[in-house]
């Protein structure tokens, strides 16, 4: 079990995105993982799109670091929602505990509520970042 999910995590897998997908990246600065986008294009076989792409996407990722402004993270997340098709994977992705920027998952949930969203509960992707997946209510997956 440990070798499927190590797997999954070095393919992106567990992010839920498919080859093919368009995936939407928000709020990237220079300290995000490489390693992580680079495996969701791998996997997608498509470049990520910056939030300015104004079609609609398979899949989000929103890199979001403690101390930015939690009713920003709310609005963020409706914005980002409102271009996501299908209702495909919306992903908050937080430095791990310890790291700079680390932020609760209180605070992620508590801005995904605002924001009409379940959060779950964080998984490791990366050495220094964690994701929480996001769903609007009454969503299930």
């Amino acid at each position: 079990m440990v070798i499927v999910n190590q797997t999954a995590s070095q393919n992106a897998e567990e992010f839920g995105f498919k080859p093919g997908d368009i995936v939407q990246e928000w709020l990237w600065d220079d300290d995000v993982d490489d390693s992580i986008r680079e495996k969701i294009e791998n996997l997608t076989g498509q470049d990520l799109v910056d939030e300015d792409y104004d079609s609609a996407v398979d899949g989000v990722i929103l890199w979001w670091r403690d101390g930015d402004d939690e009713d920003e993270l709310s609005d963020t997340i409706v914005d980002a929602y409102a271009v996501l098709g299908d209702d495909g994977p919306l992903w908050v992705l937080t430095p791990k505990p310890g790291r700079e920027g680390a932020a609760s998952s209180s605070t992620v949930q508590s801005a995904a509520k605002t924001a009409g969203m379940n959060a779950a509960t964080p998984i490791t992707v990366s050495p220094d970042w964690n994701g929480i997946h996001l769903r609007a209510y009454g969503k299930g997956r």
